[in-house]
């Protein structure tokens, strides 16, 4: 069995302080967020963990452990993977090379969780995932002491993915000798005999070619009523469409409307829509839509959204909020809350609101 492995305790932080800014770590809080029953135990949770208020932090094999104002044990278990999941996720990662270098380097590629979540092995946690367990009389589900036990991993998950894997049921050695023993010694090769080889017979044709090939434009010669530009455009628009249709077996369902930003957004095409076209480079169409229109997020996502915002502040007076349906207005900053369930941020420039930039789960984030 894998050692198990200690974290010196977390000093107090600022109260600034942001819990993970890695993807995976974000998806570790998000699990937890999603699963509590209680926002306002959420909240003293994160006010706890900054405040360093655990001892050091224990990470084994589906578990998680730290004792909470030096007399109650808080444990938070997440599912171990089966044998035969391991060994498909270790397919995945052996299968490229840029997986196990990344993950040296303390990365977890996008891809590498995608291509593992295809061979039914789930690394992040969903909702429900993670059992909170404390010997503290708090019934809440997490309570206060295993909220800021959560919060606080996400800090060692950005750190070192290997912890999501240990969590998972195995160590960074484990992992590393595993996939030393799949490498197989290189061997010279050798002659077939003509006879031998013809009766073999046709074989079968080889897989496709991988889809993230470079992509190389058509020659294309001028001819009369052709706008060969725009046809350049639309052919390398076609093979990224397709690349895209490879990679995830579907493609968005776009309007006529749709497609002309996002044409004028990869293409850097002058169509006259600069407000549409900074919206789609930063959250696609789903940045396009909280531009063009509003809807009435469900209260619970809202409420969600103003615990995060006060909790940005822990000992300061959060700022104002001027809400109207899914848009936020904060002084010279309004954000908009998307049906993908992130935030989009937007500023004053000629008495229109911009897109300001990139989406966040967490407003407070986008205030800083």
């Amino acid at each position: 069995m894998t050692d198990a492995r200690g974290f010196a305790a977390f000093p107090p932080q600022s109260a600034g302080a942001r819990f993970a800014t890695s993807w995976w770590g974000r998806a570790w809080i998000q699990a937890i967020e999603d699963t509590s029953l209680d926002h306002g135990l959420l909240r003293k949770g994160r006010a706890y963990a900054k405040q360093g208020l655990l001892g050091p932090i224990t990470v084994s094999p589906g578990r998680l452990a730290a004792v909470a104002e030096s007399e109650y044990d808080v444990v938070v278990r997440v599912e171990q993977l089966t044998d035969a999941a391991w060994e498909r996720f270790l397919d995945q990662v052996a299968a490229k090379a840029g997986h196990i270098a990344a993950l040296l380097d303390r990365d977890m590629p996008h891809d590498l969780v995608e291509a593992a979540e295809d061979a039914a092995v789930p690394l992040l946690p969903a909702v429900g995932d993670l059992e909170p367990e404390c010997s503290c009389p708090d019934w809440g589900h997490p309570c206060k002491h295993a909220a800021a036990l959560c919060y606080q991993a996400s800090w060692l998950l950005d750190a070192d993915p290997f912890v999501l894997l240990l969590l998972r049921g195995r160590g960074e050695r484990d992992l590393i000798e595993a996939l030393q023993e799949r490498e197989e010694p290189v061997r010279e090769p050798s002659g077939v005999p003509v006879a031998q080889a013809y009766a073999v017979g046709v074989p079968p044709l080889p897989e496709p070619p991988p889809y993230d090939v470079g992509y190389t434009p058509p020659a294309l010669e001028p001819a009369p009523g052709v706008d060969v530009a725009a046809l350049a455009v639309l052919a390398a628009s076609a093979a990224g469409r397709a690349r895209e249709l490879l990679r995830r077996g579907r493609l968005p369902d776009l309007g006529e409307y749709q497609d002309r930003v996002r044409l004028a957004a990869e293409h850097d095409l002058d169509l006259g829509l600069d407000a549409a076209v900074q919206a789609w480079r930063y959250g696609g169409a789903d940045g396009l839509d909280v531009l063009d229109g509003s809807w009435t997020p469900p209260r619970r996502e809202l409420a969600r959204a103003q615990a995060l915002l006060e909790a940005g502040w822990e000992g300061e007076r959060p700022p104002e909020v001027e809400a109207w349906r899914n848009r936020w207005t904060i002084g010279a900053v309004q954000l908009r809350y998307g049906r993908d369930g992130r935030w989009y941020p937007f500023t004053r420039r000629e008495e229109e609101w911009w897109p300001a930039g990139p989406p966040e789960r967490d407003p407070a984030a986008l205030l800083g």
